[in-house]
């Protein structure tokens, strides 16, 4: 089978490919073109003035000139290469010390450092409790030391699954005082059925959304991501939520079509979505609790009064964080005169989209 080269027949490609593999593997690609810029200083200034500009010995020089000369006058002979030790001091274990970790674990793999140093001390060993932790280091490299398998019963089958750990991808944390839209959701059980009402807020212009959903997914979530961003008026490039599944899967699509930078707060940190949590109150107490029976038969009608009452929160609402102003009246109040606000009220169709 041929493999296609896109650059064939294209002169010098071959040379400029493994020019850059040669770079590619240099440790200090910076301090090899320093030494060769004073090689060519010393070619034409001679020894004397170089070794006093760039405070180098003339037996340096002389080094460098041969390692250039030995490499074919190619920059990377003057790389300066790895300045590891050839010879490293190795850790010295009596072998019955490791010879008895070893069956120690084998009996017991669940023994930490601690407990196998405690018995190892009663034994007679004088070493210390790091000392252990790191032998145990060292024998785990070396597969020398056996890490029982986690097992599950596969109810469907029969059969033994072995549990591997999962590998988590690292979440961003928002560094302090950082403007984020906060989302969340509210869960109500009425007489056996279950509604969620997904809600976000502005932490700086305290703007307000909420929407009710029948189920619980991600593509609920990504909806009222969409929705969100296309009502409120300056919506904030980020956003931040708890670690629950409906901010997963279609939400993390979402977002990233969205070009948005998610955070996540801690896990069992209500405080870290502050302003969100006390919207969420704010609006049980408000809305919620008088309009649970439209909740529970119709969510469509429900999420129509909904957005009456978000227009009138957003709009007349009084906030104390605002100095008793509506959010919308406290970014109309920043905006310059020539700029129309007229329309930032009107937002009941784009909402129902």
């Amino acid at each position: 089978m041929r493999i296609f080269n896109k650059f064939r027949g294209t002169r010098g490609w071959l040379w400029l490919y493994e020019r850059e593999i040669r770079l590619a593997s240099m440790h200090n690609k910076q301090e090899a073109e320093r030494r060769l810029r004073i090689l060519i200083f010393w070619e034409r200034h001679g020894i004397r003035a170089a070794a006093e500009a760039f405070s180098v010995s003339a037996r340096t020089l002389y080094r460098w000139r041969s390692m250039l000369s030995a490499g074919g006058g190619k920059l990377e002979s003057l790389d300066k290469g790895s300045t590891a030790p050839s010879l490293r001091r190795r850790r010295i274990v009596a072998p019955e010390i490791t010879t008895r970790i070893i069956e120690l674990r084998a009996l017991h793999p669940r023994l930490g450092k601690e407990k196998l140093h405690a018995i190892l001390a009663a034994e007679g060993y004088a070493g210390s409790v790091s000392t252990v932790g790191r032998i145990l280091s060292d024998l785990t490299r070396s597969h020398l030391l056996t890490h029982p398998a986690r097992l599950s019963f596969s109810a469907r089958t029969g059969k033994l699954i072995e549990r591997k750990p999962l590998r988590r991808k690292k979440k961003l944390r928002r560094p302090p005082g950082y403007r984020v839209l906060e989302v969340d959701t509210i869960v109500r059980f009425i007489d056996g059925v279950k509604r969620y009402i997904l809600t976000g807020v502005d932490t700086e212009r305290r703007t307000a959304f909420a929407a009710a959903y029948t189920n619980h997914g991600s593509a609920s979530a990504a909806d009222f991501l969409r929705k969100t961003m296309a009502v409120l008026p300056d919506c904030p490039s980020s956003i931040q939520t708890d670690n629950g599944s409906e901010f997963a899967l279609h939400f993390e699509r979402a977002v990233s079509v969205s070009g948005l930078v998610h955070f996540h707060t801690y896990p069992r940190s209500p405080k870290m979505n502050a302003h969100v949590e006390r919207f969420n109150r704010t609006l049980d107490e408000e809305f919620l609790c008088f309009n649970r029976a439209l909740l529970r038969d119709d969510v469509r009608l429900f999420n129509d009064k909904l957005i009456d009452w978000l227009l009138w929160y957003n709009g007349e609402r009084p906030h104390h964080a605002l100095q008793l102003r509506s959010p919308f009246r406290a970014m109309m109040s920043s905006l310059p005169a020539h700029e129309c606000q007229m329309w930032w009220t009107n937002t009941r169709f784009a909402a129902r989209q």
